[in-house]
């Protein structure tokens, strides 16, 4: 009868290396998209949003020409339209970051 070496032992072994290895691969790029900046912009630049690759909003400029005190729509607009802007290229960093782990993370897959 030929032995069998390793047993189901050594592959549950193997297997909990390669999760931990994976989980620790996975905190890095959690911290990677914490720590990656993207810039939206909207009105030629004239409303720039500052975040995260998670969607954290960390910084707003306005350009003075686009602060008019008679058209505050217009403005809430252009901050929309920078916001969403910095979301969809969010939307595009974490996807590529975190497609190796297939979509789980801190997100919960949400994005």
């Amino acid at each position: 009868m030929a032995s069998f070496k390793g047993g189901m032992g050594g592959n549950m072994q193997n297997l909990m290396k390669q999760a931990q290895k994976m989980q620790e691969q996975l905190q890095e790029t959690e911290k990677l998209l914490d720590d990656w900046e993207i810039v939206g912009t909207s009105g030629g630049e004239a409303v720039v949003v500052y975040m995260n690759a998670k969607k954290i909003v960390d910084g707003i400029e306005l350009d003075p020409k686009v602060v008019d005190p008679e058209d505050v729509e217009m403005l809430e607009d252009l901050i929309m339209a920078a916001i969403l802007d910095g979301y969809k290229k969010a939307d595009e960093v974490y996807k590529e970051k975190m497609s190796p782990f297939g979509g789980m993370g801190g997100m919960g897959g949400l994005l």
